[in-house]
């Protein structure tokens, strides 16, 4: 090789070399943005996260039961008070799971899906539509496929409004509301009562608030409206929004005056929080 062909080759390593470098330089450029860009995007989930944690959650199990094989007609009220009630509490804020004529599966599983979606911070509420049973001074959500000849068959087949309750409190929901319009003249205790004990007090321990239909041991008559004396008032009301108690005591007001005194719901309060209706409040 003469003199002219090693400085050629040494020119052609030489330039190499630097192409070799340059390429270097724009695949490490390119993975550290790219690393840059994976961790912002983590950054962002994490604040995501972290935010819809730090944010008080609201929780509604609202359940319609209409169609019972044993009652003469169907509870047509109760599916169009869930229907209503649903579409209310979702633009109040609340991330509502509706069923309508469940079975005893059916709340079974929708008690378990609440159950799982509580937090510490969740503002949590029930609403129960269809017939209500007492029992062992306990009061029970019937569902649709129960089968009752008997005291027994009560807590067999019914699901416990206080059980409920227990539930949310051991899940450490912040806040528990409770509306319960079962106070009605069942096909069931017909057969092993005398007359209808209607539904037992509904115990509003630990930051809870629950509004039933009437007083405890009374029963009322469905009226012929849309939606039942109960919830007409309780949407009425709901729509001003305000503070939880305040709809819930103007609710217990509006129908005993209305009614004379012929139905007097029960407002049962033990609330720390101050609860507010409207995707604002509390």
């Amino acid at each position: 090789m003469n003199l002219k062909q090693l400085e050629f080759s040494r020119r052609t390593i030489a330039v190499a070399a630097a192409l070799i470098g340059t390429v270097s330089l724009v695949i490490g450029a390119h993975a550290a943005l790219n690393m840059r860009a994976i961790d912002a995007a983590k950054a962002v989930t994490t604040e995501q996260i972290t935010g819809s944690i730090g944010q008080s959650s609201r929780l509604a199990l609202v359940i319609g039961n209409g169609h019972y094989p044993d009652a003469n007609a169907p509870l047509t009220q109760s599916i169009n008070d869930a229907r209503a009630l649903s579409s209310s509490l979702r633009k109040n804020g609340f991330d509502v799971d509706m069923v309508e004529d469940a079975t005893k599966d059916d709340m079974v599983r929708a008690v378990g899906r609440l159950k799982s979606r509580i937090k510490r911070d969740s503002v949590v509420m029930l609403f129960f539509g269809g017939y209500g049973v007492q029992a062992g001074r306990e009061s029970y959500m019937l569902p649709v496929d129960a089968v009752i000849w008997k005291e027994s068959d009560v807590r067999r087949h019914g699901i416990s409004i206080d059980g409920v309750l227990d539930m949310m409190k051991e899940q450490g929901a912040k806040a528990k509301l409770v509306v319960v319009d079962a106070s009605r003249r069942n096909p069931y205790e017909r057969r092993f009562r005398s007359y209808s004990h209607g539904l037992a007090p509904i115990s509003a321990s630990d930051n809870a608030l629950i509004l039933t239909s009437a007083s405890p041991g009374k029963v009322v008559d469905d009226g012929k409206g849309e939606h039942s004396v109960l919830v007409s008032e309780f949407l009425n009301n709901l729509s001003k929004q305000g503070s939880a108690e305040s709809v819930f005591n103007k609710t217990r007001l509006a129908i005993s005056r209305a009614s004379e005194g012929d139905q007097v719901p029960t407002v049962s309060s033990s609330l720390l929080e101050d609860v507010h209706f409207g995707e604002a409040g509390g």
